[in-house]
């Protein structure tokens, strides 16, 4: 019973959750806080009535912005046989087949009606809705339930529902990355539990969630970052246990060379820290003064409130020191078990995601691998993934080079009218994967290739004369 109280906690809403919310085709990530007001498609309300919740459940708004579980719809009505013509010819769109206004929409709003109750006002006072056809009938009701039902449902995060949510709200933040190139970046680079892996990406963190949930918090994974920290936005909308960031490390791109040429001292202190304590003593000596002046100061008939000021001033920037003090030693750690990880140079797998041209770290990358092992590179573009298809070509230590397109549109599946839909995404960006296979170093570069057969010596034939 305890285990299957445990298996029904997982799959229910708990205050501090990372959740999803859903209307129609539109998603934002939000946690889940009491008394927090939380704005989504111009209507606020609060999460508190929805923790013990399943998740995928659907929430009616109610006036003061509570939430309240939505009734399981009643299928009798819908099977009930409807009112409605042959065709639309005879229908004109000239905005006069609407007796209510808007005005008396909003009255209806503040008499406390709900979404399906307007929708069934705006049915009975609409002159031509019996005379338009079956599908045309549903068609307008979908549309007016887009717009009066105050409905919301609150979703499990996942990498697909968060890959949706990012190419749908802002998809400059994850380099216009669709989902269904994010999955086959997942299978091409052979993500599973207990392997390690390299990623550099900048698409908020939303690939590096996403290898992580495929890996289940087995493995380790080496995040390649650029600039002063990583970005990890995307990961936090995930919302993993504790153990899962366990197996995370960071190790900045600005280091690789030093790293690959053995150069790295991951043991000495950061100069910097160093220069930062002096410049506070320095600040804190100046601040006191000489020992006349503090003697003139006293002499002066300056109450003890003074001093006491300087103190707490005092105590304040030994602390600050003392954390930042903490903070570097956290950080040189951090890169000190990251370079472990790549010393051995037994990686499993590189995944490339990012807006900078990936060549030169896709060349810098690849050392890290072991042999015969898959890597993958994203690109908006494929004129950066050609460059370096050729240079991969010309290095060698690859195999099974593809360079490839996505292709993906969306259908309508309905009865009697299943068609595509007519807007579609115009490109999920190029894809660039292979393997890596261990270089025979004991020829040279410029000597014969493996496998090819030795040249024939001319044959030679005496002349007489």
């Amino acid at each position: 019973m305890a285990d299957n109280g445990d298996e029904d906690s997982l799959y229910r809403i708990k205050e501090g959750d990372y959740v999803v919310l859903k209307r129609g085709d539109i998603y934002k990530a939000v946690q889940i806080q009491t008394k927090k007001k939380v704005i989504f498609e111009k209507q606020w309300f609060f999460l508190d009535n929805a923790v013990g919740q399943l998740y995928s459940s659907t929430f009616e708004i109610v006036a003061g912005g509570t939430l309240q579980p939505r009734m399981p719809k009643n299928t009798e009505s819908s099977s009930d046989a409807k009112e409605a013509g042959i065709d639309n010819r005879n229908i004109v769109d000239d905005g006069k087949s609407q007796k209510l206004t808007r005005d008396d929409i909003e009255t209806l709003k503040e008499q406390g009606l709900k979404g399906q109750e307007i929708i069934q006002q705006l049915i009975d006072n609409s002159s031509t809705f019996r005379d338009k056809t079956e599908y045309a009938q549903d068609k307008y009701i979908k549309k007016k339930k887009k717009k009066y039902e105050n409905t919301v449902t609150i979703l499990k995060p996942s990498c697909r529902i968060l890959a949706m949510m990012y190419h749908g709200r802002e998809p400059g933040k994850i380099c216009h990355l669709r989902y269904d190139t994010l999955a086959q970046m997942l299978t091409l680079a052979n993500i599973h539990a207990g392997s390690k892996v390299l990623v550099f990406e900048t698409c908020a963190g939303l690939v590096l969630g996403s290898v992580m949930e495929r890996m289940g918090g087995y493995g380790s994974v080496v995040q390649m970052f650029p600039g002063g920290g990583p970005v990890r936005a995307g990961v936090e909308s995930f919302g993993f246990p504790a153990h899962f960031h366990d197996m995370l490390h960071e190790f900045p791109i600005c280091h690789v060379n030093a790293l690959l040429a053995g150069t790295l001292d991951t043991t000495a202190k950061d100069p910097s820290a160093d220069s930062n304590q002096s410049n506070i003593a320095a600040e804190v000596a100046e601040q006191q003064g000489s020992p006349e002046e503090q003697s003139m100061e006293t002499n002066s008939g300056a109450d003890g409130s003074h001093d006491q000021e300087k103190e707490e001033r005092e105590k304040r920037k030994e602390a600050k020191a003392q954390e930042k003090k903490v903070k570097q030693e956290e950080k040189r750690k951090k890169l000190a078990a990251a370079a472990a990880q790549l010393e051995g140079r037994n990686a499993d797998g590189l995944v490339i995601a990012s807006r900078f041209h990936p060549c030169p770290v896709l060349m810098g990358l690849l050392k890290f691998l072991s042999p015969s092992r898959p890597f993958v590179v994203y690109s908006q573009y494929k004129e950066p993934l050609i460059e370096c298809y050729t240079k991969l070509k010309e290095h060698g230590g690859t195999v099974n080079l593809r360079l490839t397109d996505t292709w993906l549109r969306h259908y309508q599946v309905l009865p009697n009218r299943t068609h595509p839909v007519l807007l579609m995404s115009g490109g999920g960006g190029y894809l660039l994967s292979g393997t890596t296979v261990a270089g025979d170093r004991s020829k040279p570069a410029g000597s014969q290739r493996a496998g090819e057969p030795a040249p024939k010596r001319p044959k030679l034939t005496d002349t007489e004369g």
